[in-house]
C-alpha cells in the first residue's frame, strides 16, 4: 500500500464523508456526487482518512496540498537537533598531565553541546582491578560537573568501562568566536 492519498478516480467507494475546501462538513455522499462538486470547484477529491467507515474525504487543490507538505517537512528536517557523541578514551595507569589534556577535550566537547562518552581501556592485569577506572570516571565527572552530568553511569564492558557524559539541558553550546578584524581608520 502507498503512503500516497488516493485522490479523484482512484477512490473506489460507494460512499464517503465529504468536507467542503473550507473545512465545512458537507456530509456522507455518493462518489458521483463528490466527484461532480469537486469537478464543478475545479478542486481535487483527496481521501484524508481511507479507514473511517464511511472514508473522509476533502476538496483541495491537490498539487498545492502536496507543495506545502513538503515545505513542513523540510522544516521540521532544518529545525532538527543532531547529537553527536564524541569519544575518548584514557588508560587505568594515565600520568596527571595526559589527564589534564584528556579532561580538556572532554570540556571543550560538552562546551560545544556534544555528548561525550569517555572508554577505560584495561590490558592485562588491569582487568583485575576496575575499581581504578571507576574512581577515575568518577574523578572526570566532578571535575566536568559545572559543564555536564552523568548520563549512563560506569559500566564494565568487557576490557572497557564505559560512562556518557551529556551537557547540562540550559547550556547553551559555544561556537568559537571569531576574532575582528582590524579597523584599518584606527
Amino acid at each position: 500500500m502507498s503512503s500516497e492519498s488516493r485522490i479523484n478516480d482512484r477512490i473506489r467507494v460507494p460512499e464517503v464523508r465529504l468536507v467542503g475546501p473550507n473545512g465545512e462538513q458537507v456530509g456522507i455522499v455518493r462518489i458521483e456526487d463528490a466527484l461532480r462538486l469537486a469537478q464543478e470547484a475545479e478542486l481535487d477529491l483527496v481521501e484524508v482518512a481511507p479507514t473511517a467507515r464511511p472514508p473522509v474525504c476533502k476538496l483541495m487543490d491537490y498539487g498545492k496540498y502536496k507543495y506545502e507538505s513538503a515545505q513542513k517537512a523540510r522544516e521540521s528536517r532544518r529545525n532538527q537537533v543532531l547529537t553527536v557523541i564524541k569519544e575518548q578514551k584514557l588508560r587505568p595507569k594515565i600520568d596527571p598531565h595526559d589527564y589534564e589534556t584528556k579532561k580538556r577535550a572532554v570540556v571543550r566537547f560538552l562546551e560545544q553541546g556534544n555528548k561525550v562518552k569517555v572508554t577505560i581501556m584495561f590490558r592485562g592485569r588491569e582487568q583485575s582491578r576496575p575499581e581504578l577506572g571507576y574512581r577515575l570516571l568518577q574523578r572526570l565527572a566532578d571535575d566536568v560537573a559545572e559543564l555536564g552530568v552523568i548520563e549512563s553511569s560506569p559500566k564494565q564492558d568487557g576490557r572497557n568501562m564505559i560512562m556518557v557524559l551529556a551537557p547540562h539541558k540550559n547550556a547553551k553550546p559555544k561556537v568559537k568566536a571569531t576574532t575582528p578584524a582590524p579597523d584599518p581608520a584606527e
